[in-house]
């Protein structure tokens, strides 16, 4: 157990971390380039990662196409967060992506 306590924490800091780099490159770039930056570093880090533990991955036969969509959310939530990030500061941001998280959860 403590050791998926430590994983949900490091967790939580490469998601602090990410936004942070992220925000950065927003500034510099634009939201909508350093979500695609993020997401082929990602794309790149993964496949080599795979690749190299003889793990990948078939596509699912049967799955539905709403299992499809968690890539287009997270691309927007890199975008949006390299948009607010900048404006907003890192804590308002993180509390206010964390309130979001609430919400839908309550939802």
């Amino acid at each position: 157990m403590l050791i998926v306590i430590a994983a949900a924490i490091a967790n939580g800091l490469c998601i602090g971390g990410s936004r942070a780099v992220n925000g950065k490159l927003g500034q510099h770039r634009g939201a909508l380039a350093a979500s695609f930056w993020n997401h082929l570093g990602g794309l790149l880090f993964l496949s080599l990662l795979l690749a190299a533990s003889g793990a990948m991955p078939r596509l699912p036969a049967h799955a539905p196409w709403h299992a499809w969509c968690g890539g287009v959310i997270g691309a927007l939530f890199v975008a949006l967060n390299s948009f607010a990030l900048p404006r907003l500061g890192t804590m308002k941001t993180a509390l206010l992506v964390i309130a979001g998280q609430m919400l839908a959860g309550v939802l």
